[in-house]
Protein backbone atom coordinates (compact mmCIF):
# COMPACT_ATOMS: atom_id res chain seq x y z
CA UNK A 1 0.00 0.00 0.00
CA UNK A 2 3.18 1.83 0.02
CA UNK A 3 2.01 3.62 -3.59
CA UNK A 4 -1.43 4.20 -2.31
CA UNK A 5 -0.07 6.37 0.32
CA UNK A 6 2.36 7.88 -2.09
CA UNK A 7 -0.99 8.76 -4.04
CA UNK A 8 -3.53 9.92 -1.43
CA UNK A 9 -0.30 12.24 0.28
CA UNK A 10 0.22 13.74 -3.39
CA UNK A 11 -3.49 14.55 -3.24
CA UNK A 12 -4.85 15.62 0.11
CA UNK A 13 -1.24 17.18 2.23
CA UNK A 14 1.04 17.95 -1.21
CA UNK A 15 -2.33 19.44 -2.82
CA UNK A 16 -1.00 18.74 -6.12
CA UNK A 17 -3.97 16.90 -8.05
CA UNK A 18 -7.07 15.94 -7.12
CA UNK A 19 -7.41 11.45 -7.56
CA UNK A 20 -9.52 10.56 -9.42
CA UNK A 21 -8.94 6.81 -9.99
CA UNK A 22 -6.30 5.10 -9.57
CA UNK A 23 -5.40 0.82 -10.18
CA UNK A 24 -2.18 -1.06 -8.85
CA UNK A 25 -1.07 -3.26 -11.14
CA UNK A 26 1.42 -6.16 -10.74
CA UNK A 27 4.23 -4.45 -12.95
CA UNK A 28 2.89 -1.17 -13.48
CA UNK A 29 0.18 1.39 -12.24
CA UNK A 30 -2.41 3.87 -14.01
CA UNK A 31 -4.18 7.09 -12.32
CA UNK A 32 -6.34 9.95 -13.71
CA UNK A 33 -5.46 12.94 -11.72
CA UNK A 34 -6.41 16.31 -11.90
CA UNK A 35 -3.47 18.19 -11.71
CA UNK A 36 -2.91 21.42 -9.85
CA UNK A 37 0.96 21.77 -10.52
CA UNK A 38 3.06 20.85 -13.31
CA UNK A 39 3.19 17.22 -14.65
CA UNK A 40 6.86 17.17 -13.80
CA UNK A 41 6.61 17.88 -10.52
CA UNK A 42 3.40 15.40 -9.34
CA UNK A 43 5.65 12.59 -11.08
CA UNK A 44 8.60 13.54 -9.41
CA UNK A 45 6.90 14.06 -5.64
CA UNK A 46 4.69 10.31 -6.30
CA UNK A 47 7.55 8.58 -7.38
CA UNK A 48 10.01 10.02 -4.93
CA UNK A 49 8.20 9.57 -1.80
CA UNK A 50 6.93 5.95 -3.07
CA UNK A 51 10.24 5.00 -3.82
CA UNK A 52 11.43 6.25 -0.51
CA UNK A 53 9.03 4.18 1.48
CA UNK A 54 9.38 1.28 -0.98
CA UNK A 55 13.43 0.86 -0.86
CA UNK A 56 13.20 1.20 3.03
CA UNK A 57 10.57 -1.59 3.72
CA UNK A 58 12.49 -3.42 1.01
CA UNK A 59 15.92 -3.03 2.96
CA UNK A 60 17.49 -1.37 -0.27
CA UNK A 61 19.65 1.63 -0.83
CA UNK A 62 21.12 3.36 -4.26
CA UNK A 63 18.86 1.48 -6.34
CA UNK A 64 16.61 3.11 -8.51
CA UNK A 65 12.66 1.46 -7.68
CA UNK A 66 10.73 3.21 -10.85
CA UNK A 67 11.94 3.46 -14.44
CA UNK A 68 12.08 7.01 -15.84
CA UNK A 69 9.26 6.84 -18.57
CA UNK A 70 5.67 8.05 -17.76
CA UNK A 71 3.50 8.51 -20.15
CA UNK A 72 0.20 10.46 -19.78
CA UNK A 73 -2.93 11.39 -21.76
CA UNK A 74 -5.38 14.24 -21.30
CA UNK A 75 -8.73 13.25 -21.23
CA UNK A 76 -10.99 16.06 -23.42
CA UNK A 77 -14.14 15.93 -21.59
CA UNK A 78 -16.48 14.47 -19.31
CA UNK A 79 -17.24 11.22 -21.76
CA UNK A 80 -13.73 10.66 -22.13
CA UNK A 81 -12.79 10.81 -18.39
CA UNK A 82 -15.64 8.31 -17.65
CA UNK A 83 -13.98 5.89 -20.45
CA UNK A 84 -10.49 6.56 -18.86
CA UNK A 85 -11.73 5.63 -15.51
CA UNK A 86 -13.42 2.37 -16.66
CA UNK A 87 -10.13 1.54 -18.39
CA UNK A 88 -8.28 2.38 -15.57
CA UNK A 89 -10.73 0.57 -13.15
CA UNK A 90 -11.67 -2.57 -15.43
CA UNK A 91 -7.47 -3.30 -16.11
CA UNK A 92 -7.41 -6.20 -13.46
CA UNK A 93 -10.10 -7.44 -15.27
CA UNK A 94 -8.65 -7.35 -18.25
CA UNK A 95 -5.65 -9.12 -17.32
CA UNK A 96 -7.67 -12.20 -16.40
CA UNK A 97 -6.45 -10.92 -12.16
CA UNK A 98 -10.33 -10.75 -11.14
CA UNK A 99 -13.72 -11.00 -12.61
CA UNK A 100 -15.23 -8.13 -11.07
CA UNK A 101 -13.45 -4.81 -10.79
CA UNK A 102 -14.58 -4.46 -7.21
CA UNK A 103 -12.91 -7.37 -6.55
CA UNK A 104 -9.18 -6.19 -6.76
CA UNK A 105 -8.46 -4.70 -3.60
CA UNK A 106 -5.53 -2.12 -5.28
CA UNK A 107 -8.13 0.30 -7.03
CA UNK A 108 -9.98 2.75 -6.48
CA UNK A 109 -12.60 0.58 -8.04
CA UNK A 110 -12.99 -1.39 -4.23
CA UNK A 111 -12.91 1.75 -2.35
CA UNK A 112 -16.10 3.29 -4.19
CA UNK A 113 -19.36 3.05 -2.71
CA UNK A 114 -22.09 0.91 -4.55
Amino acid sequence: MIVVAALRYGALQLGLYDLRAWVLMTNHVHILIDPHAPLSRITKAVKNFSARQANAALKRTGLPFWQDESYDHWARGPQETEKIVRYIEENPVTAGLVKRVEDWPWSSACSRPE
